[in-house]
Parts: structure tokens; C-alpha cells; sequence
């Protein structure tokens, strides 16, 4: 539905006409995000600085527009598909880094900011922000903050609600606000960056991000074991996290993955290996040797098969080619696969893989594991065809148990990827209705009229 002229003018008249698109043609690119879903949006409008969203914000919430922010369209949830009324707001024209400040250890930064851009520049100055996603070479400061998005590098170092000091955003009725603090303490008021924080734009539309930095390590080594079974491989994870050392990556791939990859690439492994892990430590140079070894003995027991440890970079570099060769596989195989990012302890890992084997072979279909085992955030992929209508519905049922799977170990549905619209229908099984009430009304408060990213995140209330 188009928007009416007068407010099509307002809008020009607040970013420029030739940051407003309007055609149907133009805007159908902003219609969607990494999930299969799409949906044609009313208005783009491409920003460049705060008092534009404000000025946006402010004239939708007077004409009860629904607005939906976009970085660059890598999320996988459906978070960032517009409403058909709607607006999207497009950060990626808002991508300066306005300031990096060595010696407070901080990043001052837009929305705009490819990830991948501002670790560069940090480490030519010596420093890095810890949240390193998959998609880091492509994906924004700002959806990887409204996701709160992290990848490897979180089992030490924290996903971005422990990198970020500060904000400034804007509310519902186009108010700006600023949250946190430039230091490390604080504790005045509460906590609205952490809050803002994950989101998926329903309470506020991040302008800027006072980003903590973390010194760059001086060396790093990589290890891979290989493990009999899953049980043996997740012993031996809860054993590594167990000991003083934290690894700054600890990836595993089940049997389902790793055969998988052996279609496509030689992994130069054995024949019976049934998991493997990834490991990464880092530390001074004089030390990172002993880093490494004490890792390796923690990572050893009965089920291991092999144990290599890669001192040098392009031995670090073919290690790693056997994690990277597996998102190659997995879309050759099923190029619109169902990819879930769920959370178990780390003691319930196996427990976790056996109930999908089940599931698996339950419902027919081919599920692949992988993920960040040191924190037990799983990526659970279900290999679909979505044209097999009958494989379609064995796969919905199928998802349902692995979702009620995940909350009867002590898990969370979502580690990084977020809700949007995938999974909002399944989010009452892990919060409780008082809980699911005060999300509500803490909503109401930011966002009166509902018109920040309407219906994401949370299950829509019942008359």
C-alpha cells in the first residue's frame, strides 16, 4: 500500500528525495533479510544522522507508520522485514566511525559500520571489539547489536551486551536518548543499554554505539581433536571450560557434519571419528605455547582419536578450513535449509545431540550440528526441501520437538539469531506470562503506539 502524498513529501522533505525510494521496484530490495521471508514496504529512507530518524520516527508515530530498521539485510529471523505499510529505515548510508579512543580502550561508532571495517581499523591501532559473527564481513554494528550477535570469540570474551558501554537511540515518539556510561563502572539508574541491547528495533533505533575494545593478543594457536562420539567430544568441552584457561574459540561439528563435509572436502580425518572440535587459544607469545598444552590435556580422554596443534599460521589456516568448508556443503546440499540457533548447558551437549538423532529419524529429516560448543549455543540445521510439501510439515513437527528438546534441558531458543518472526510464536515456552506482561509494558513505554518493528520478538497478545 503506497504512502499518501503528503506524507511521502514529509518524508523527502527529511532525508531528500534522492534518499527516499517509493516505486515498488526499488523497495522490494529492502523487503527482506536472510530468513525467506519478504514483504514489500510502503517507503525507504536512507539516513545519514540522528535528527533524520528522530524527525522519521516522530512522523510515523503521528501517523501510526510502522517503521522497521535495516542494516544490510544479513539477519536470519525475519527481524528486519517491513510491515506492507510500512518504512524502512536504512542505516547503511550512517556508517562513520566518529572516534577510537586508546587510551579509554573505546569505539565511538554509527549504526552504518560494517563490522568487518571497524576491526580493521582497530587493529591497525592495536585493539579489536569482540563480537565477531559469520557474517562480519558484510553485517552492521547496529544489526549486530539489535541481535545481539557475537560468534566464536564469545566463550571468552562476551557477546556485545558485554562490549558495549553506551548508546544513543531513538523511541518511539521519535525521542532521543542516551544510555550507559565511557567508563567500565556505572551503575547510576538502570541499565537501558543492555536492554536496548537484543532487542530487534521494537524499543529504540540505535544512532550510536560507545563500543569497549579489547587489547589484540600478541599470538594465538589453534588445536582440533577428533572424539569417537559426541559424548566423548562434549566431556571433553566441559572439561576445558572447567579449567583456568578460557579458549577464545571452541567450535564442534557432529557426525552428521562432519560426513557431510567429507562429500565435499577432504577433512583428513578418520573414518570413524563421530566429532570433532575446533579450539583456539590466545595470550603473550612467550605463554601461548603453555596455554595451548594445558587445552590439550584438558581435551583429552578415553574417546579421543587425534589431537593437532597448529603453532603456525598456515597450519592455523588449514585447521580451519575444515570448519569453513562445511556452510559451502550445507548450502549445495539444501540451499534453503532451516537453520536454528538454540542453547543448552554445556554438560547437556550430548543429551542435546542424541534428542535430535531421535528427532531425526523420527520425523525423516536430515538434521546437521554445529556451533560454538563452549558456551552450548548449537546451530541446529534441518536439511529442507521447500518445494516437498509433505517433508515441509514432518519438518515443522520436527522443530516443535526440537524447541521443547531445548527448554526441557535447561536451554534458551535463541543464542545470537535472534526471534523476529521465526521463532516469536515459540517464545511463551521459555518466559512465563507475568515475565511476557512486563516485556509488554516496558514495550508501551517505549514504543506507545507500536509502530518499532510491530509483531517481532514477542508472541502477540490474545484478546
Amino acid at each position: 500500500m503506497p504512502l499518501t502524498r503528503p506524507l511521502s513529501d514529509a518524508l523527502a522533505a527529511i532525508v531528500g528525495a534522492d534518499a527516499l525510494l517509493v516505486d515498488a521496484a526499488d523497495c522490494w530490495p529492502y523487503g527482506y533479510d536472510n530468513s525467506r521471508r519478504q514483504s514489500l514496504p510502503a517507503a525507504v529512507a536512507f539516513v545519514t544522522d540522528a535528527a533524520q530518524v528522530q524527525a522519521i520516527v516522530a512522523l510515523a508515530h503521528q501517523h501510526g507508520v510502522p517503521i522497521a530498521a535495516r542494516g544490510l539485510g544479513t539477519g536470519t529471523t525475519g527481524a528486519s522485514v517491513p510491515e506492507r505499510t510500512g518504512i524502512v529505515i536504512a542505516f547503511e548510508r550512517m556508517n562513520r566511525i566518529l572516534r577510537i579512543d586508546p587510551a579509554n580502550r573505546l569505539a565511538v561508532v554509527e549504526p552504518g559500520v560494517v563490522n568487518d571495517h571497524l576491526q580493521r581499523e582497530l587493529a591497525a591501532r592495536g585493539f579489536f571489539w569482540p563480537p565477531d559473527p559469520t557474517s562480519a564481513a558484510v553485517c552492521t554494528i547496529g544489526g549486530n547489536l539489535a541481535y545481539n550477535s557475537a560468534g566464536p570469540r564469545a566463550v571468552k570474551y562476551g557477546t556485545p551486551r558485554e562490549n558495549t558501554l553506551g548508546l544513543a537511540a531513538v523511541t518511539g515518539t521519535g525521542r532521543l536518548i542516551r544510555t550507559g556510561v565511557l567508563t567500565t563502572k556505572g551503575v547510576v539508574g538502570y541499565d537501558l543499554t543492555r536492554l536496548i541491547i537484543g532487542s530487534e528495533g521494537t524499543l529504540a533505533l540505535i544512532t550510536e554505539a560507545t563500543l569497549k575494545l579489547t587489547p589484540s593478543t600478541e599470538a594465538k594457536q589453534t588445536l582440533r581433536a577428533t572424539y569417537r562420539d559426541i559424548h566423548a567430544a562434549a566431556d571433553a568441552v566441559a572439561a576445558i571450560m572447567a579449567q583456568p584457561i578460557t579458549p577464545c574459540a571452541l567450535e564442534f561439528m557432529d557426525a552428521a557434519a562432519i560426513a557431510m563435509v567429507r562429500e565435499f572436502s577432504d577433512l583428513g580425518v578418520s573414518a570413524e571419528t563421530g566429532a570433532l572440535l575446533m579450539i583456539e587459544v590466545d595470550g603473550p607469545a612467550e605463554c601461548v605455547s603453555s596455554i595451548a598444552d594445558a587445552v590439550a590435556a584438558a581435551a583429552r580422554n578415553p574417546g579421543l582419536l587425534e589431537l593437532s596443534v597448529a603453532r603456525e599460521q598456515e597450519q592455523i589456516a588449514a585447521l580451519w578450513r575444515t570448519r569453513k568448508a562445511l556452510s559451502p556443503a550445507l548450502r549445495h546440499v539444501a540451499p534453503k535449509k532451516i537453520n536454528e540457533d538454540v542453547v543448552v548447558p554445556v554438560s547437556r551437549i550430548a543429551a542435546f545431540i542424541d534428542g535430535l538423532e531421535r528427532l531425526a529419524r523420527e520425523h525423516r529429516i536430515r538434521i546437521v550440528n554445529f556451533g560454538h560448543a563452549g558456551n552450548g549455543n548449537i546451530h541446529v540445521n534441518l536439511l529442507v526441501d521447500p518445494g516437498d510439501a509433505d517433508e515441509m510439515t514432518r519438518a515443522a513437527q520436527c522443530l516443535d520437538g526440537v524447541f521443547d528438546l531445548v527448554i526441557a534441558l535447561g536451554g534458551t531458543l535463541s543464542g545470537e539469531h535472534g526471534v523476529g518472526l521465526e521463532k516469536r510464536d515459540f517464545v511463551a515456552r521459555e518466559i512465563d506470562p507475568p515475565a511476557l506482561a512486563l516485556m509488554r509494558a516496558i514495550k508501551a513505554q517505549f514504543d506507545p503506539r507500536g509502530i518499532l518493528n510491530p509483531g517481532k520478538g514477542l508472541p502477540l497478545a490474545s484478546d
